[in-house]
């Protein structure tokens, strides 16, 4: 059974765990043993949050999930490949879920070494030339737009992906058109722990 939540009504409840967490006031729902058993035959999530692998951005902790709340995507820098994109499309065709948040942060290290290629002309060695190769265009922008600070960087790399997505793939930007799913842009701060809307895509 999909979950009956609305994409605004899907925002209002990460946000609100969001809230929970920066103050300090986690309930930690929905992670005992019961939850666990409730969810053999299947889940529900109300929520896919596509975010940077940096271990200080749980996605789970930083919004006060549990099992099954969440289905969650993780690149360094949040970057785009035919697997993420096959994931984001199975949570929305498969398990309708109603929201996609694109996380980034601020100090990424992989938005700070695309700044640091972008303006010495020296690539990183080995894959991480692909993550460095991915994110320069939203450095690029960043810059055009007079943006130097790498969390504002950071900021148009959270915009830049969603507008991929949405221009990628037909399933997500079919279901946004429909209005049953809305792509929001969220700048997370390390040190607050809050997690900031900067972009959105369908009603909220």
């Amino acid at each position: 059974m999909p979950t009956n939540l609305t994409p605004a009504l899907a925002w209002q409840r990460l946000r609100e765990g969001n809230e929970r967490f920066v103050s300090g006031e986690s309930q930690h729902p929905n992670q005992d043993a019961s939850r666990r058993s409730s969810l053999l035959e299947g889940q529900n999530p109300f929520a896919v949050i596509f975010g940077c692998a940096d271990s200080r951005l749980a996605a789970e902790i930083i919004f006060d999930l549990g099992l099954g709340d969440a289905f969650v995507v993780r690149t360094a820098g949040q970057v785009i490949d035919d697997a993420v994109l096959g994931s984001l499309e199975y949570s929305i065709s498969e398990l309708k879920v109603p929201l996609i948040a694109i996380l980034g942060h601020d100090s990424c290290g992989a938005v700070t070494a695309t700044k640091g290629a972008v303006e010495t002309g020296e690539m990183p060695p080995g894959f991480i030339r692909d993550l460095v190769e991915r994110i320069t265009p939203s450095v690029l922008t960043a810059k055009r737009n007079g943006q130097e600070d790498v969390n504002d960087m950071v900021v148009e790399h959270v915009k830049q992906t969603a507008d991929r997505l949405a221009d990628s793939s037909r399933v997500i930007s079919d279901a946004i058109e429909d209005g049953r799913v809305a792509m929001i842009g969220l700048s997370y701060k390390l040190g607050e722990g809050q997690a900031a809307l900067v972009s959105a895509i369908g009603q909220v």
